[in-house]
């Protein structure tokens, strides 16, 4: 599994922050290759980003963190929903719904996750300890996401 790893955030395009949410998603995706890049709050810089990891690099998984509330600079669901073919809303709602059970703001996340092409787009909030339980949410569901997005189709109902 090839995976492009995006942080958005004003601050750590600039070199004023650590990026420790990146760094997190490094520690937990276990991938054969991996791409990386920090990108300011600007849709442009962002959806160019996900098109650059998707279409030309090849990445079969691309995972965002920062950027997905409230604020005004938040703008990474909209530069998601620009490049995506489909919404998959069943995972950013597993999110919302179980990061809601540890902590209540997770209900304002505005994080989307779709397809683009073969391609899963997972967007993730700024911290490392909401990307930690975040992707222990969704994690089980990934490989068999990617399964079907690589097939076109696989057998659902099969009794093993």
């Amino acid at each position: 599994m090839k995976v492009g790893i995006i942080t958005v955030s004003d601050k750590g395009s600039k070199g004023e922050r650590e990026d420790l949410s990146g760094k997190a998603i490094r520690e937990i995706v276990k991938a054969e290759s991996y791409g990386y890049i920090v990108v300011p709050d600007e849709m442009d810089k962002i959806s160019n980003a996900l098109i650059e990891f998707i279409d030309k690099k090849g990445c079969d998984l691309v995972i965002t963190t920062g950027g997905t509330g409230l604020s005004p600079r938040d703008v990474t669901p909209e530069a998601t929903k620009n490049v995506i073919d489909r919404e998959i809303p069943g995972l950013a709602e597993a999110m919302r719904m179980e990061s809601y059970k540890i902590k209540k703001t997770a209900l304002l996340s505005r994080a989307v996750c779709g397809s683009r092409g073969k391609s899963l787009v997972v967007n993730l909030p700024g911290s490392p300890k909401a990307v930690k339980e975040c992707l222990a949410i969704i994690s089980p569901v990934i490989s068999h996401a990617l399964e079907v997005l690589e097939k076109g189709s696989v057998e659902c109902g099969k009794i093993v």
